[in-house]
């Protein structure tokens, strides 16, 4: 999709995506992120969680990467420019399955090829409670003007 292609109110929703073990493993690896209601589970026991929670930035790299899954982008997908009002509002554990559900709240032309569109986007959990909350703005190719 072109950057014309997104008119606000325009909402899309990604498969699901089962978080695991392994997912939560890697991430502590990739990130550095060791903390103890991470990677402990006798520790988490004793938080208000009861057990071992997924990083949020894993949920939210996940999240992003779910919406490639839907090709509306491909080439035509120039930046991601901003994520902002990230909100974390409940946890996720090994076996969520998570979906994103994404809303083009505005577009912004910037010139004769680039435009911006800005997202409203949700990830819920298969217990459909929201589990993030962000706002991204990505640079859009605009369709070729004819000369």
């Amino acid at each position: 999709m072109y950057f014309e292609d997104f008119i606000p109110g325009y909402t899309i929703t990604t498969p699901g995506r089962t978080i695991t073990e392994a997912d939560i493993v890697a991430f502590a690896g990739l990130s550095g992120d060791f903390h103890p209601i991470h990677t402990d589970e006798i520790y988490a026991r004793q938080t208000p969680f009861g057990k071992r929670v997924a990083h949020g930035a894993l949920i939210l790299s996940i999240s992003l990467g779910l919406a490639t899954r839907l090709n509306q982008l491909g080439d035509t997908l120039l930046a991601l420019g901003a994520l902002d009002k990230v909100r974390f509002s409940n946890p996720v554990f090994a076996g969520d399955t998570i979906s994103v559900k994404k809303r083009v709240f505005e577009t912004m032309e910037m010139d004769a090829i680039r435009g911006v569109v800005i997202f409203h986007t949700h990830v819920h959990s298969h217990d459909q409670k929201m589990v993030l909350s962000y706002t991204d703005k990505l640079l859009v190719r605009r369709k070729a003007i004819p000369v």
